[in-house]
């Protein structure tokens, strides 16, 4: 029988009695990417996008065991479906164990096209190999089952930007070529991969198919990451300091004690955020503490170049953490105007100045 094939989910949808329904993903790049499409009376059909966000995406994802969501795509994104539109104004509050338990209109009741077909990006399998660090080291993905490498053709600081956050890893120091962290083995699953640098996985960057290129594992592509941010701020350039742990392999915070100057000057220059630092203090009573009297002189090319009393040592009291705001230098030009006139006209009259200042202004 055909059900013998499928998990069978028995389901209160509160619009009527229980039904048994299915959840797949059509047309993406992998098993964990594509169209939502749900099947309802022995029928596939699909999601409309009205109100389709991150916490629906998440959903899907957890369901079908594809991890975390990375993108709640809309407008049809994977291509239009065919047939029934099963569901529409989805509202998912995060926590539940399928799509079908969440708020909607109703099996089938929408006011919807197929080009408003839904879709999901979920977290792609991605690993860093034989770097110093976790936040460093030979990208490797993990498509069908299986880990391979990404080709160096094209590779640059944006494609490896993507990489970094992806990891978890905060902003991108090299993207690294030529098997730089050794040679891989197995498939090379990405070539020519194209970055913007604002996608949310390597996946959603323009590349080649999965697995059709003729590079070699000589041409392994890799990235090194600071394994440094700044949250809780204004943007990326203010707020509590953050340090990925070696030892533990996790964020954690820095101790105020012995924070100063020097140290925030160190930080602010390894983040790309300037030379204006203001030192900053964060009451924080909750979440790992992961360096404690960093005692930097201000000419380090980063903080983990500083001297400190060690991962997870700390003495922090009442919760104090280190923080900063950051700002880079803005330089004016000053151009000097020459302005010659003819003999008698008086440059300092009012209406002449204004008349000139105001054809600079249209230049």
């Amino acid at each position: 029988m055909l059900k013998s094939l499928w998990l069978i989910l028995i389901l209160d949808f509160r619009n009527g009695p229980p039904v048994e329904a299915f959840l797949r993903l059509m047309n993406g790049i992998d098993s964990c990417s594509g169209r939502v499409e749900v099947l309802h009376n022995e029928t596939w059909g699909t999601v409309c996008d009205d109100e389709w966000d991150l916490t629906d995406a998440a959903v899907v994802c957890r369901e079908i065991g594809c991890g975390n969501a990375i993108e709640a795509n809309t407008e049809a994104y994977f291509g239009e479906g065919s047939g029934e539109i099963w569901m529409d104004e989805v509202n998912c509050t995060g926590s539940e164990s399928t799509l079908k338990n969440c708020n909607t209109f109703g099996w089938g009741t929408h006011d919807c096209e197929h080009s408003e077909d839904a879709g999901v990006i979920c977290k792609a399998f991605m690993r860093l190999v034989n770097g110093a660090s976790s936040c460093s080291g030979r990208v490797e993905v993990l498509h069908d089952g299986q880990w391979g490498t990404v080709c160096d053709d094209g590779w640059d600081l944006k494609d490896a930007a993507v990489v970094c956050k992806e990891v978890d890893c905060g902003k991108v120091t090299e993207a690294k070529s030529a098997a730089y962290f050794g040679p891989g083995v197995g498939p090379v699953w990405i070539d020519d991969a194209q970055c913007t640098g604002s996608e949310a996985s390597l996946v959603n960057c323009t590349s080649t198919k999965w697995g059709l290129q003729s590079c070699e594992h000589l041409k392994d592509a890799g990235v090194t990451c600071n394994n440094v941010k700044l949250v809780g701020g204004s943007g990326e350039c203010d707020g509590r300091v953050q340090i990925r742990s070696n030892e533990y392999n996790q964020w954690g915070a820095v101790c105020h004690s012995g924070w100063d100057l020097a140290d925030a000057t160190v930080l602010c220059r390894e983040l790309d955020c300037g030379d204006i630092v203001e030192p900053k203090v964060y009451v924080e009573t909750s979440g790992q503490t992961s360096m404690d009297e960093l005692a930097c002189t201000g000419n380090e090319f980063t903080v983990r170049d500083c001297p400190f009393s060690g991962w997870g040592v700390s003495s922090c009291l009442d919760g104090l953490h280190a923080g900063v705001f950051c700002q880079k230098t803005v330089r004016r030009a000053v151009v000097r105007i020459e302005v010659k006139a003819k003999i008698g006209v008086n440059v300092n009259d009012p209406d002449i100045k204004n008349k000139l200042l105001e054809k600079l202004r249209l230049c």
